[in-house]
């Protein structure tokens, strides 16, 4: 399989379902562990012609299984955040190209180009999380940013503090993105008005502070830095392509991706738009390891296409996983 362009360049409906058919039977012949899975779910690939008939791979197989295409050898593989002891997903990543065409690409669609904004990351270094793909991400757009007041705070709140009043560069936007959990413990410490600023949490409390709704999340947000909007990042481990949200917590994607939601009670079948279910995700960026995801979040979907996260199933496994044990 060759990294082909022609995903970076869906215009359509119709030619995002061609070409997520055809990378559906490329990695039904390729990939060993979705083949397996494909064939254990009695579905003959060569008879699947629309999405909702191609078998989204339980998220929970990249904690077991090595999800890749071939026998290539991967030159990154980006691991799940974790406490000791717990089973990481593992993403194994042939050809990392593809990986920084497809973020490169997503973000300039919703912010423009990276060159013209600095960012501002409370996360660690990539030093402190090499196989992380969310500090992957943020250090690429740095280094398309280039800009020499970008750095990583999540050790320094004084610096940050600082970063943030000190006159901005002529027409750059600055981007202040971050771990849920260190957002809001940086806004409890030190709110104020920085100016104008994007900030962009990318979800999630990781055990570290008590879940909360987004709405009470964005109002805390807002309020301590002075801004109308909170956004939002949704990407995990397991995907390459990200969605973002502007605000209100609705999720745009990509071309290249798309957001179906399943029945919560029958993972074959789709619910209606506005209906809530687990969210499935087709990411063509994953042409070498599996476009097709199941996720644990629960989602809704509206009429234009965006969809918003509820939260997440409250059992940890999604039907389907028992089916392959090897």
């Amino acid at each position: 399989m060759e990294f082909k362009e022609k995903q970076f360049e869906i215009t359509s409906e119709e030619s995002f379902i061609h070409q997520a058919l055809e990378i559906f039977r490329n990695q039904y012949e390729h990939n060993k562990i979705y083949n397996t899975y494909v064939d254990m779910r009695g579905v003959k690939a060569e008879s699947v012609t629309r999405l909702e008939e191609i078998p989204f791979l339980p998220i929970e197989f990249f904690k077991t299984h090595d999800v890749i295409c071939g026998n290539a050898p991967p030159q990154a593989i980006f691991r799940s955040s974790g406490t000791t002891g717990m089973e990481r997903s593992r993403h194994m990543v042939t050809d990392l190209s593809v990986c920084r065409h497809s973020l490169q690409k997503g973000f300039s669609r919703f912010y423009g180009p990276p060159e013209d904004v600095q960012f501002l990351a409370l996360t660690p270094t990539p030093e402190q999380g090499p196989d992380s793909s969310l500090i992957f991400m943020i250090q690429h757009l740095m280094d398309l940013s280039l800009s020499p007041e970008n750095g990583y705070f999540l050790t320094s709140y004084s610096g940050l503090t600082a970063r943030l009043m000190q006159r901005r560069s002529p027409g750059k936007k600055v981007m202040l993105i971050g771990l849920t959990y260190s957002l809001l413990h940086f806004a409890e410490k030190y709110p104020g008005d920085y100016g104008p600023l994007i900030v962009v949490e990318t979800g999630g409390m990781k055990g570290r502070r008590k879940e909360m709704t987004r709405e009470e999340l964005h109002s805390i947000l807002s309020e301590a830095f002075r801004v109308e909007t909170i956004h939002s990042e949704y990407g995990m481990t397991e995907l390459l392509s990200q969605a973002w949200s502007q605000g209100n917590g609705l999720f745009s994607t990509v071309p290249w991706m798309k957001a179906l939601i399943r029945d919560v009670n029958d993972p074959l079948s789709y619910v209606e738009t506005g209906q809530t279910g687990g969210i499935n995700i087709i990411d063509l960026a994953n042409q070498y390891s599996c476009s097709f995801i199941a996720t644990q979040d629960l989602g809704r979907l509206h009429e234009n296409g965006q969809f918003e996260v509820l939260g997440r199933f409250d059992a940890s496994d999604v039907r389907g996983c028992s089916l392959m044990s090897y």
